[in-house]
């Protein structure tokens, strides 16, 4: 017995040998290229700061700036003046030897270098204000001026200016707990930002002599130090939007007498500054949950045009826990208001604007306003400030705590068109859900501008169809992201690309990520499983710096769902997603073994097969060699002897009622020409014109990246098969979709 075990495990080991070399081995292996892959190439190693499941862990910290500044406006030259004392707790285990300050007013200065690292072209045509502008004019000068920088003392501290950035040296480290105050003088010139451009600056009203000032980043701000960057000092180009710590501030802002104001945090002064009646119509808006109430009337802001105040007064504002400040400010604005209940909380809703900007203000900001807020608080948590405020600013949109630039103004006889009133009831919408992301839930704008904007565009999109189920979003969709990602793969680049490097800004920025939150919440996750995951990050991070690894790895987290596919395919590639059908046969079923059928071989498992092979039935192609005319018909089981039998032996009364009763067959085959992963969503049309849809799962790509084949079996037969029907997956390539094939209309037809 041992002789002949030894020979069968030669005969064994030899065949096996010959095998071998029947099939050479190919001479370089391959590393996983599988789209399904977890992400740990491309994600931060967990930490003690950030864990693996997405939320802060227990040596997260984050330091603090609390100011207090004072501010004077210089109506007439335009100019802002100001002294302010930072005072900054060191909440880092390390001890920091200097601090880092933001002066990005410094991207207007002569020595800017912004304009130098943009391409330029000879101009076909140019006006002749653009040429004056751009060869003869000398170039605004709008950096910070600073005068000083002292310690609380009054003693200068040395500091190192580097373009938007400012070094200021301590005395000695700041150690941990401890704090540090500082004081600086500056002032600079206030650009026109409709002719300089700019976030922020003043319009000029021709025809009364006016200007209307949206200030912000108005004063050197504190850089945000943490775990991932250390300083994040990147200088400011204009693209990359900011990075700021949160801080407590007491601001007071010397403006003429004649002009009325909103600014972040809340007015401690109103008595001082409104009339009497002024006092007694916001009184009457904090109890106004229905409609606006207007504060301040065009009739008396009309009357103050014409007049130009030389006595001066001054705004006071406190603002709790707030990452930064912005002011609105002119003797031309209008003020309604109205009270909006969120959670336990009262929250007013503002806007001011000029006369220019009515009817259409008066009719739709402040209830836009109001509306935002109570859609994003849905979704992620109840709005914590006080107030959220809306400014109409001509070309401008942009955000602040508790207050933010919108544009949107009628023609001069008051008529607008649904354009005019939906964009500027979209950038109303946008810019108040950024009190969300990033003023509370603070990402770090100047490297990942996606973290606000992409978010905050799902958000919008969101709070715009809840405000008018006919709103014309333009960003959200799937459908509408299709012809950015079907462009050229030159002018593209993935959504993980730094603030300043992004090509075709708003769609990668805003669109895409937008889309790809929608592809989630509608197609793969489900709102609720999504709208949990998402509420869950927003809770973890509010009032905290979170990473994009803290928003990928908390959505898997809080939802069992594996996104690792997702997030690697939409976020940190240019891949397009484009599936079709390549092939729909129909399959017949017989008792009798056909002539050409060969028994499959099943593959090796350590497996014990659950049953025996026994009586079988047969699935045949229509058109192949073995298919029989008699065949084409419906199939019943109970005319297939070995079915029949089978289901008799095996199943109830009650049970058989329960069984299917499939009568056509049908083995569809699945193509990717696109990159990216996706679920296949198809639609059968049958022949009475009814329609089903199965969904199968981005995972049926992942022991084949290029084909995939399912079999369907209907109880009518099947006109049409559609991929994607409702286009929720950003399908690129709609020209396959289709089976029988349809011609796809261009965009001419």
């Amino acid at each position: 017995m041992k002789n002949t075990g030894f020979t069968l495990s030669l005969l064994f080991f030899i065949g096996h040998a010959l095998y071998s070399q029947d099939k050479p081995k190919n001479a370089v292996g391959h590393e996983d290229g599988s789209k399904f892959r977890q992400m740990y190439d491309v994600l931060a190693t967990p930490n003690a700061y950030r864990t693996a499941s997405g939320a802060p862990g227990p040596e997260y910290y984050q330091q603090q700036a609390d100011y207090r500044i004072s501010v004077e406006l210089d109506d007439k030259k335009q100019q802002l003046f100001g002294t302010e004392t930072i005072t900054y707790t060191n909440n880092a285990r390390e001890a920091l030897d200097y601090l880092w300050v933001q002066l990005d007013q410094n991207q207007h200065a002569k020595t800017s270098q912004s304009p130098l690292a943009e391409s330029q072209n000879p101009d076909n045509a140019i006006s002749v204000n653009g040429f004056s502008k751009k060869y003869l004019q000398e170039s605004f000068d709008g950096g910070f001026k600073i005068d000083y920088v002292h310690d609380v003392s009054g003693k200068s501290l040395p500091y190192t200016i580097n373009a938007t950035m400012m070094r200021v040296d301590l005395p000695k480290p700041l150690k941990h707990g401890e704090k540090f105050s500082f004081s600086v003088k500056w002032w600079y010139n206030i650009n026109n930002y409709m002719v300089v451009g700019g976030r922020s600056g003043y319009e000029h009203f021709a025809k009364d002599g006016n200007n209307l000032y949206v200030l912000a980043q108005f004063y050197p701000r504190m850089a945000v130090y943490n775990d991932v960057e250390g300083w994040q000092n990147m200088q400011f180009w204009g693209g990359g939007e900011f990075a700021l710590p949160f801080g407590n501030f007491e601001v007071d802002i010397t403006v003429p007498a004649d002009h009325i104001m909103e600014a972040t945090g809340v007015l401690q002064n109103r008595a001082e500054v409104f009339t009497a009646e002024q006092l007694k119509r916001y009184q009457l808006a904090e109890k106004s949950f229905d409609k606006p109430v207007v504060v301040v009337t065009q009739a008396e802001a009309t009357a103050k045009e014409p007049n130009f105040a030389t006595a001066k007064k001054t705004w006071k504002f406190k603002a709790e826990n707030v990452r930064d400040f912005g002011i609105a400010t002119s003797r031309k604005l209008i003020y309604d208001a109205m009270a909006v209940k969120i959670g336990e909380k009262t929250v007013m809703a503002i806007s001011v604007y000029p006369k220019e900007g009515n009817p259409l203000w008066e009719q739709y900001s402040t209830r836009a306003v109001a509306h935002t807020l109570k859609s994003y608080s849905k979704y992620t948590f109840d709005y914590p400030y006080p107030k959220a405020v809306s400014v109409n600013a001509q070309d401008q949109g942009m955000e602040y705590p508790m207050i933010c630039w919108n544009f949107g103004r009628p023609e001069e006889d008051g008529t607008y068109s649904d354009g005019v009133k939906y964009g500027m009831l979209g950038v109303v919408i946008h810019e108040v859900g950024h009190n969300f992301f990033p003023m509370i839930v603070n990402s770090d704008e100047r490297q990942w501008t996606w973290m606000d904007e992409g978010l905050n565009t799902f958000m919008e999109y969101l709070a715009e169809q809840s405000f008018d189920p006919n709103f014309p979003s333009r960003r959200g969709p799937a459908r509408l992201i299709v012809p950015y990602m079907s462009g050229d793969q030159s002018g593209l680049v993935p959504i993980m690309t730094n603030s300043e490097s992004i090509r075709q800004f708003g769609n990668n920025a805003y669109g895409k990520p937008a889309a790809g939150l929608n592809i989630l919440r509608e197609t793969i996750m489900g709102h609720e499983l999504f709208d949990f995951a998402f509420r869950t990050y927003a809770n973890r991070w509010k009032f905290k710096h979170p990473t994009p690894e803290d928003f990928f790895r908390t959505m898997e987290d809080a939802s069992a769902v594996d996104l690792d596919w997702f997030f690697r395919g939409w976020f940190y590639t240019t891949d397009y997603n484009d599936i079709g059908i390549k092939e729909v046969k129909r399959y017949f079923v017989t008792e009798q073994m056909p002539k050409g059928f060969q028994e499959a071989k099943p593959e090796f498992s350590a497996r014990k097969p659950k049953s025996a092979p026994g009586p079988k039935v047969y699935m045949v192609a229509e058109g192949s060699e073995d298919f029989r005319p008699e065949l084409n018909k419906a199939f019943d089981y109970r005319d297939a002897k070995t079915l029949t039998a089978f289901i008799d032996a095996n199943f109830s009364a009650e049970e058989k009622a329960k069984l299917a009763d499939p009568k056509y067959f049908y083995h569809v085959t699945f193509e990717k020409p696109g990159g990216l992963v996706m679920p296949i969503i198809v639609e059968m049309t049958f022949d009475d014109g009814t329609t089903e849809i199965q969904t199968f799962p981005a995972q049926i790509w992942r022991m084949n990246d290029k084909e995939v084949s399912r079999m369907f079996a209907t109880g009518k037969p099947v006109r049409k098969f559609t991929i994607d029907p409702k286009l929720e997956t950003a399908d690129t390539d709609l020209s396959n979709n289709t089976w029988p094939k349809e011609t796809v209309k261009s965009k001419f037809d």
